[in-house]
């Protein structure tokens, strides 16, 4: 199975309103730091000098000892001691608005259409779930550089047999966002997938 090169024209044909100027850029900054933010996880743990499990008891007396005074072992400048300002559970996710994120999706699909990335092809679907099949499908139309195939549905044999692909990506076309469609060298659309696309932007 072909596929055809997406033009801007068709894009506009089919509803999907195309960015041909500078315009959105932020947006699509903003959107695509947000997605990376979120997939943090925000994990990282130090214990402060009162988390130390150390006892509270002075080390040595006040005066007399001639060394320097010492209130508590759990000091941060002694080893063992708690850690100054380290990290602490956090969520590093942002707030994006629907309108950003909209206007992120449209300015990233239009990028790729001007460089001439994005394909239209009728269906992706295989018979059986061979990993072989999957390839020899996909290879036919893209090649093998990394793709991005977006469609309103894929069958449970497509996926099994994309899975262990690793430059190839199925995302239905409800889910796809503005950082799939710029981490691929191609994007693979189906019509009824530009359809909803151009849903989702208008909307």
């Amino acid at each position: 199975m072909s596929a055809s090169i997406l033009t801007i024209d068709a894009a506009k044909a089919a509803g999907i309103p195309v960015v041909e100027n500078g315009r959105y850029t932020q947006a699509l900054h903003d959107v695509v730091v947000a997605y990376r933010a979120a997939r943090r996880s925000g994990s990282a743990n130090t214990k402060s000098k009162a988390d130390v499990n150390l006892s509270g008891a002075k080390p040595w007396r006040q005066k007399g000892t001639g060394r320097a005074r010492a209130g508590y072992k759990s000091s941060p400048v002694w080893v063992g001691g708690g850690v100054v300002f380290g990290p602490k559970p956090r969520d590093y996710r942002k707030n994006i608005s629907k309108t950003v994120k909209r206007a992120a999706l449209k300015k990233a699909f239009s990028e790729r259409l001007k460089q001439g990335a994005v394909l239209s092809v009728n269906n992706v679907e295989v018979a059986q779930p061979k990993t072989k099949e999957f390839i020899s499908l996909v290879s036919g139309m893209s090649g093998t550089v990394s793709v991005l195939i977006v469609s309103h549905s894929f069958t449970e044999a497509t996926y099994l047999a994309a899975r262990n692909v690793q430059w190839a990506h199925l995302v239905r076309s409800s889910d796809v966002n503005a950082e799939d469609l710029l981490r691929f060298k191609k994007v693979i659309v189906t019509p009824s997938a530009l359809e909803e696309i151009a849903k989702r932007i208008n909307t």
